[in-house]
C-alpha cells in the first residue's frame, strides 16, 4: 500500500473512448477478477463505468502480476497502462496494464457472487450499492433528478423550499410523524403543497423538491416512510392546463433517460418499449369512465379488463406446467454422470433463471384471481386500490390520467367541479405495467367558505389553517399543481419489484439501518 502519487491525473471510465491508444491512469475498485496461466483479468469500476484490465508479465512484470493475483473483490487500486480498442469488451476498450498499486485491501467482502436473500442485502445496503445493478439504478435516478430540474427551470418555474417541520397536516393526521419543536407539537412534513400555493401567489410558478414523511405501517412494495417529492404549483392554471404540464414534464424526463441511460437500462434488463410509447399522448378519462373499464363494462381498444385477466390466468397456468417440465428435464440431465463442467454450469444457470420465472408466474397466479374479484366487486364512489390501478393500467402502454374524482375520497383543498359538485377536480396519473399512482394533483379550491366547510368535514383544526385561508382572502386566483414521488417514478422507469431499490438508503416500516 504505502503513499500514493497523485501527480498523474486519472481518467474516468466513462470517458475512455476518447483515449484509445494512449497511456492512461485508472483509479477504482476490483469488481471482478479471473485468472489464467500467466494472466489476470480485472474488471475495474470507478463509479462512472466498468472496464476490463489485463495484467501479464509481458506488459507489466512478474511483481505486478503477482500483486494482481492477490487482488480481492472491492480492493481499491490504481492502474497504469495502454488503452486499446476491443469491441468484444465492456465499453469497447481494454487496458493493457503496465503497473498497479493498491490503495486499500478488501478482505472477505461480505457480498459474494452467490445469491443472497433480500434482508441480508438490505442489512448490507452500504455495500450493496456497489453492485452493478444498484449502480445502474442510482445513475438512472440521478438522470431523472437532473431532468426534473431541467424541465421546470426551462419552463420558467422558480425552485423554492417548503419547511420540513410543520404545525399542521396537509391531508389528515393519521400518517404523521410527531416530534417536539422546542416544547411545541410539530410534525414532519407529508407534503410541501400548501406552502407551495403560498409561494406560487408570490412567484407565479414554483416547484419544491424535498423529503417528505408518511408514518404508514405498511410493508407493501410501494411504500416508504421517507421519500422525495416534486411539487409544482402554478397560478392561473386549471385542471386541464395542470394535466398538460404533468404530461410534458413526465415525457421530458423519460426522453432524457432514454437518451442518457441506454447502458444502465441495458444493465438492469429494462425493456424500454413502454418508456418509448409513453412519449406519446397520455389517455385521459374521468373517474366514471375508469370505473366502467375496471368493472369490464367498457372495453379499451377492443380489450375487456375482466376477459383479459381470465385469459392471462389460463396462460400462466399453462406456463407453470411448462416451466416445471423444463426444470425437471435439466435437473435430470445434470444428474447423469459424465457431463462436462461447462455444460453443467450452463444448465445450472438456466435452472436458476427458470426457477425465478416460476416464482414470478406463481405470484401472478396468486394475484390475478384477487384482481378479478376486486374489479368485479368495485363499489362506485370508492378510491382506487392497488388492484384497481393494476387492472386498468394493464390495458395501456403508457401512463393514464384519471380526473374528476368523488370529492369524499380526495383532499380537502381540491376544487369542486363547477358543473357537478359531486366531483373534485383532482387528477391521478397511473403508471402502466401495474405500477399504479405516481402523480396526484389537481385544481385548488378558491372559494373561502367551501374551503372552510371542507376543513371542518375532514376534522382538521381551523386555527392551524388560517394562514392558508389568507391565500383566498388576499387576491385569490385559479391555481393548480401536483406531487410526484421520485422513488415511485424511479421504480416504474427501472421496472423494479420493490421501491426499496429506488433510493440509496430506504427508510420504511421496520427498516432504520444502515
Amino acid at each position: 500500500m504505502g503513499s500514493q502519487d497523485f501527480s498523474s491525473k486519472s481518467v474516468s471510465i466513462q470517458n475512455l473512448q476518447s483515449h484509445i491508444n494512449e497511456t492512461v491512469v485508472l483509479r477504482g475498485w476490483v469488481s471482478n477478477k479471473r485468472e489464467g496461466k500467466g494472466i489476470v483479468f480485472v474488471i475495474l469500476r470507478d463509479g462512472t463505468g466498468y472496464v476490463q484490465c489485463v495484467v501479464t508479465a509481458e506488459t507489466a512484470n512478474e511483481q505486478y502480476l503477482e500483486l494482481a493475483q492477490t487482488l480481492s473483490l472491492e480492493t481499491s487500486v490504481e492502474l497504469h497502462g495502454l488503452l486499446k480498442a476491443d469491441e468484444k469488451q465492456l465499453g469497447g476498450v481494454e487496458l493493457q496494464v503496465t503497473s498497479l498499486s493498491v490503495f486499500g485491501v478488501s478482505e472477505n467482502y461480505p457480498i459474494a457472487k452467490k445469491e443472497h436473500g433480500i434482508e441480508f442485502l438490505m442489512d448490507q445496503r452500504h455495500l450493496w450499492l456497489r453492485s452493478t445493478r444498484q449502480w445502474a439504478i442510482m445513475r438512472i435516478r440521478n438522470t431523472i433528478i437532473y431532468s426534473i430540474h431541467e424541465y421546470f427551470q426551462g419552463e420558467g418555474f422558480v425552485q423554492m423550499d417548503a419547511p420540513i417541520f410543520t404545525g399542521n397536516a396537509c391531508e389528515g393526521t393519521s400518517t404523521l410523524f410527531e416530534t417536539d419543536f422546542y416544547g411545541e407539537q410539530a410534525f414532519l412534513s407529508q407534503s410541501g403543497q400548501l406552502y407551495g400555493e403560498a409561494m406560487a401567489m408570490a412567484m407565479g410558478k414554483i416547484y419544491t423538491f424535498g423529503p417528505t414523511f408518511r408514518a404508514e405501517k405498511s410493508k407493501t412494495r410501494r411504500h416508504l416512510s421517507e421519500f422525495w417529492m416534486i411539487e409544482p404549483e402554478m397560478a392561473f392554471h386549471d385542471i386541464f392546463q395542470n394535466m398538460d404540464c404533468i404530461e410534458g414534464f413526465l415525457q421530458h424526463v423519460l426522453k432524457r433517460v432514454l437518451e442518457k441511460c441506454k447502458g444502465e437500462l441495458t444493465t438492469i434488463g429494462r425493456d424500454v418499449s413502454v418508456l418509448e410509447s409513453s412519449l406519446g399522448a397520455f389517455p385521459r378519462m374521468t373517474y366514471d369512465q375508469a370505473v366502467r373499464i375496471i368493472k369490464g363494462e367498457e372495453d379499451v381498444n377492443g380489450v375487456n379488463s375482466i376477459v383479459s385477466l381470465e385469459d392471462e390466468l389460463k396462460r400462466c397456468e399453462a406456463l407453470l406446467v411448462s416451466l416445471d417440465a423444463e426444470i425437471a428435464e435439466r435437473e435430470a440431465k445434470i444428474a447423469v454422470p459424465g457431463m462436462k463442467k461447462g455444460e453443467i454450469n450452463f444448465n445450472q444457470t438456466k435452472i436458476t433463471q427458470l426457477k425465478q420465472d416460476k416464482s414470478d408466474v406463481e405470484e401472478d397466479l396468486r394475484n390475478i384471481p384477487q384482481w378479478i374479484q376486486s374489479a368485479k366487486n368495485f363499489k362506485y364512489g370508492e378510491d382506487f386500490g392497488g388492484s384497481d390501478e393494476t387492472v386498468i393500467t394493464r390495458l395501456f402502454d403508457r401512463p393514464v390520467m384519471v380526473y374528476d374524482w368523488p370529492h369524499e375520497v380526495k383532499a380537502f383543498y381540491l376544487k369542486r367541479n363547477p358543473t357537478d359538485s359531486r366531483f373534485a377536480r383532482g387528477v391521478d396519473v397511473l403508471a402502466p405495467e401495474g405500477y399504479g399512482e405516481i402523480v396526484g394533483g389537481g385544481e385548488r379550491e378558491t372559494d373561502l367558505e367551501l374551503l372552510r366547510s371542507k376543513i371542518v368535514e375532514h376534522d382538521l383544526p381551523m386555527d392551524a389553517f388560517e394562514w392558508y385561508l389568507d391565500l383566498r382572502r388576499y387576491g385569490s386566483v385559479p391555481h393548480a399543481g401536483f406531487g410526484l414521488g421520485l422513488e415511485r417514478l424511479v421504480t416504474w422507469v427501472c421496472k423494479l419489484k420493490h421501491v426499496r431499490e429506488s433510493i440509496p438508503f430506504p427508510r420504511m416500516y421496520g427498516r432504520l439501518t444502515p
